[in-house]
């Protein structure tokens, strides 16, 4: 059973139909590149995925369930986590306090507990504050803690939001263009932590990146779109090598 499953995954704006009987799977462990150029309908498989939109048709199962039109917090609960290709971090938090937001969708005092400030959720606060602080540590972000996060520069603001995403504990990582806005050296640190987040943690990450040397020389497993179809799926160098692939980058004919 694989962990990520769409089967002819299908939603239509109207007349539009911005992503078109589309599947792949996703298995335990993967580091899986989703690719194409704009407008390809990457991140509108993403909102498929994390419940932002319900298919018009097809499948979305996760762990083998069917996940395809449920909230966004279910999924979540599920052990699906995202990243956004626009930011959104709580600006007015600090960076440490962002991160524990992420822990809290594991909480389980009560609101009665957490307002009469009693031992168990004043336990467990500490707790997801430990763990938060572990996961600034793994992305490099410890001696901004303590800052506001709307402050940090952009590549560290990118960090944080997986940081983020990392404290809801989740089984499946989905990155948005994790690296856009960094400089080589950057998005060269970023790509062994994501290989990082796998490795030693167990992560199974999913991503979409514009940046073909970060895919390439970290994704095992490459599914590519054109306007909102799969026109190509294997390896790096299958994928590089695909007639229709440098055709959707470069505009030419096959």
């Amino acid at each position: 059973m694989s962990l990520l499953e769409l089967k002819d995954a299908t939603i239509r704006f109207g007349g539009l139909i911005a992503v078109n009987t589309v599947s792949f799977a996703v298995e335990e462990g993967d580091l899986f590149g989703l690719i194409g150029p704009n407008g390809a309908g990457k991140t509108t498989c993403f909102n498929l995925i994390t419940g932002v939109y319900k298919p018009t048709s097809g499948k979305i199962l996760f762990k083998g369930q069917e996940v395809g039109g449920l909230a966004p917090n279910k999924i979540a609960e599920k052990g699906i986590a995202r990243t956004f290709q626009n930011i959104r971090l709580f600006s007015s938090l600090s960076v440490l306090d962002n991160v524990v937001v992420g822990g809290f969708l594991r909480h389980k005092t009560g609101l009665l507990s957490a307002l009469g400030y009693m031992p168990s959720a004043i336990k467990e606060t500490e707790e997801l504050r430990q763990q938060a602080m572990h996961w600034l540590e793994v992305m490099d972000l410890t001696d901004v803690a303590h800052h506001q996060s709307g402050d940090l520069p952009y590549g560290k603001q990118r960090r944080l939001e997986i940081a983020r995403a990392m404290a809801t504990n989740p089984d499946l990582l989905l990155l948005d263009e994790p690296a856009a806005g960094m400089n080589p050296q950057e998005s060269e640190d970023l790509r062994a932590t994501v290989r990082r987040l796998r490795d030693e943690f167990g992560r199974t990450v999913l991503l979409i990146e514009h940046d073909m040397k970060f895919v390439m020389n970290l994704c095992e497993k490459i599914v590519v779109l054109d306007h909102g179809e799969e026109i190509a799926q294997g390896g790096p160098a299958e994928v590089r090598n695909n007639p229709q692939v440098i055709a959707a980058y470069l505009g030419e004919p096959v």
